[in-house]
């Protein structure tokens, strides 16, 4: 299974080249929120994309009438499938899987809707607003934009594992022969909810991201999506297509013991298992691309974990979320993508706004300049609330 086009959309640069570049130059996307009113919070930085035209890449649906975070999907899967050169015509008749991540659905429209229910109560908030909110229509929408009638079509909410988990589906189905193609990967908006409930949580940054360092103070919320083209090495040679990367395979666990506090050996038996089901070995990794959210017990329940499978000297370990914040869904998705341009280009992206590592982490996190680098494998660790937690591996192809 491999991949052949990719469509990131996010706050450090949208697009192959421009989002890869941004993360071999150790580009950060944080600034002041203006996607929902942040009067009475202490501090608001997040990871916003800025200057997105939906128009530009949303040709057959009205992209107005879509909510946010569907724009967002919908324009990454139009990158990916220019990126891997397949015009969208010839898929109509083809059975394939549209497989989308996500966190929120469509959260700003329920914060539109919350506060105009607030005002004026449930005859305030507009029908369609409400129509639009169910996570399902950001899958529905990539299908509906480029006529995919034989694709089946499903949306998993698995939080921040989300991106993983639609990668693994879309692997699983590809190796099947269920499919003869996939667009597959994350997708979330910034949301006062999400912030908020962070916040809250004494989980939200005042300034930066900086994972893994002894001063670290939580996340910063993004937005963003995250997909990609897959099919088969035989059908990519068929077509003469370029490929980018193989996905080996990939691990899942879910332990459900606490809501939110992450379990060490639940994470170390998905990285063994995502290894496995690979067919690679701990020392057959050149670089790990960690969850790494920032937050005190996430970094140091990660690398103590990492340590667990990798030993005494893990690979080099980095957190892409330093550069374009915590996209919910998207996340890692768009580490799967930044795992590629890895692969592809030969670098290590950095780990920005680092000062000094935590002893408790003790890992090498690559502190704010990429590193060149001949990668042959990666992996890419995804893990979420409740214990959700998605393990990738992917490939020099």
């Amino acid at each position: 299974m491999v991949v052949t086009g990719v469509g990131p959309v996010s706050s450090i640069g949208i697009g192959w080249r421009r989002y890869v570049a941004a993360l071999r130059n150790g580009r950060s996307g944080v600034s002041p929120i203006s996607a929902f009113d942040t009067t009475g919070f202490a501090h608001a930085n997040g990871c916003e994309v800025r200057d997105f035209r939906p128009r530009q890449h949303i040709r057959r649906l009205a992209a107005a009438s879509l909510g946010r975070a569907s724009q967002l999907g919908v324009t990454a899967a139009a990158l990916a499938l220019r990126h891997a050169g397949v015009d969208a015509r010839s898929l109509a008749c083809r059975p394939g899987l549209v497989c989308v991540g996500t966190t929120d659905g469509e959260s700003q429209d329920l914060d539109h809707a919350v506060e105009l229910c607030l005002r004026g109560g449930m005859d305030a908030v507009p029908i369609a607003l409400i129509k639009r909110y169910p996570a399902s229509w950001i899958s529905a929408w990539v299908a509906r934009e480029f006529s995919l009638a034989h694709a089946e079509v499903v949306t998993l909410p698995t939080a921040c594992a989300a991106g993983n988990y639609a990668l693994g589906y879309a692997y699983d189905v590809l190796r099947s022969g269920e499919a003869e193609y996939a667009l597959a990967g994350g997708a979330d908006a910034l949301c006062r909810k999400t912030f908020a409930g962070f916040y809250r949580l004494g989980a939200i940054a005042p300034s930066v991201c900086q994972p893994f360092d002894a001063d670290r103070a939580g996340i910063l919320t993004g937005e963003g999506a995250g997909i990609l083209f897959l099919e088969t090495l035989d059908r990519a040679r068929q077509r003469g297509a370029r490929v980018y990367a193989e996905i080996r395979g990939y691990g899942l666990s879910c332990d459900a013991r606490h809501p939110v506090a992450p379990d060490r050996a639940s994470i170390v038996t998905c990285m063994r298992r995502a290894q496995t089901r690979a067919g690679v070995t701990a020392a057959d990794i050149g670089m790990v691309c960690a969850h790494g959210t920032g937050t005190k017990a996430n970094d140091s329940t990660e690398a103590a974990a990492i340590r667990e499978v990798f030993g005494a000297a893990p690979p080099p370990t980095v957190s892409v979320k330093s550069m374009i914040g915590h996209t919910m869904g998207a996340a890692s998705a768009l580490a799967a993508i930044a795992c590629v341009g890895a692969l592809r280009q030969g670098f290590i992206p950095p780990t920005i706004n680092h000062g000094r590592t935590d002893p408790d982490c003790q890992l090498d996190c690559v502190p704010n300049h990429a590193r060149k680098a001949d990668l042959r494998v990666v992996q890419n660790n995804a893990f979420a609330f409740g214990g959700n937690n998605s393990v990738l591996i992917l490939a020099a192809p």
